[in-house]
Order: structure tokens, then C-alpha cells, then sequence
């Protein structure tokens, strides 16, 4: 069923937004592009999402960057692919207080490349990078997602 909402931005964005692991960390989907090629996600500094010295716990940290390569490259490749999340690495560089957001940006650039690399059957693995930022605009953290992609 996800699958078919996920395909529409605005039943996408509510989906996200009432998705229970988010709505717990406090997550949400501020804006998500018509064609899925942009979403911006965030997250407020909560009870349910500071850790022991009153910052924003880690694996909300991350959990707010998860999925969102993915699903955007899902939604703009097309059903010829498929698209999995295959590993991911977070470097923390200042304490996260306030509201965080990551933007996310899948261009047509990165399909091509997606499409060059997997043209004769091949799996592909690129990285792609997402800074989460403080409401100054400073680094929190930066998220490297390697995905998994090949032509069906």
C-alpha cells in the first residue's frame, strides 16, 4: 500500500509525517518537491530525541537522513530500477540543539550517472552526502548513504 501512496508527494509527505518511528523522534517532512527531486526534513529538539547531556540523540540524528536518498531515487528513476539502502556512515561534529534539517537534492545528473553505471546489468553503489544543520546554518553531522542500484 505504501508503495502506491509513495508515489503521490502529498500522500507521501502525510505518510511520512505521521509514520510512528518519525512522529516519535520528533521528525518531520517541511517540503518535498512535486517530482521528488528535493525534500527538506527536521526535527526539534524534544524529550523523546535528547540524549543524556541534552542534545539530540544520535540515532534520531540519523534516522532523520534513513531513507530519503532512497526514496527520492525510487520515485525519480522509475520501476526499471531497483533501489536499496546498502550502508551508511555519520560523523557528528557539534552538539545538535534546536531544530536540525537536512536537504536533500537528487538531480539529473545523478540519474545519468545511475543509469551509465547499471546500462549493461551491473550493480551500482554510489554515495551520496547530507549535512544536518543547526539553526544557524553550522554542521551537526554529515550522513554518507551508499545505495544499492541495478536495472531489473
Amino acid at each position: 500500500m505504501f508503495q502506491k501512496l509513495a508515489k503521490n508527494p502529498v500522500w507521501f509527505r502525510r505518510f511520512v509525517n505521521v509514520w510512528p518511528p518519525f512522529v516519535g523522534a520528533g521528525i518531520s517532512l517541511e517540503q518535498l518537491a512535486e517530482d521528488f527531486s528535493e525534500a527538506t526534513v527536521a526535527m526539534k529538539l524534544k524529550f523523546t530525541n535528547t540524549n543524556y547531556v541534552g542534545v539530540h540523540f544520535g540515532g534520531s540524528l540519523y534516522s532523520m537522513c534513513d531513507p530519503f536518498y532512497m526514496l527520492l531515487i525510487m520515485n525519480r528513476i522509475g520501476k526499471d530500477y531497483i533501489v536499496w539502502d546498502k550502508a551508511a556512515e555519520i560523523e557528528f561534529k557539534r552538539p545538535g540543539k534546536g531544530t536540525v534539517r537536512a536537504h536533500f537534492k537528487v538531480d539529473e545528473a545523478m540519474l545519468e550517472d545511475i543509469r551509465t553505471h547499471t546500462e549493461n546489468g551491473d550493480r551500482y553503489f554510489p554515495v551520496y552526502e547530507v549535512d544536518i544543520l543547526d539553526e544557524q546554518g553550522e554542521v551537526v553531522a554529515t550522513v554518507k548513504k551508499t545505495l544499492y542500484i541495478k536495472k531489473k
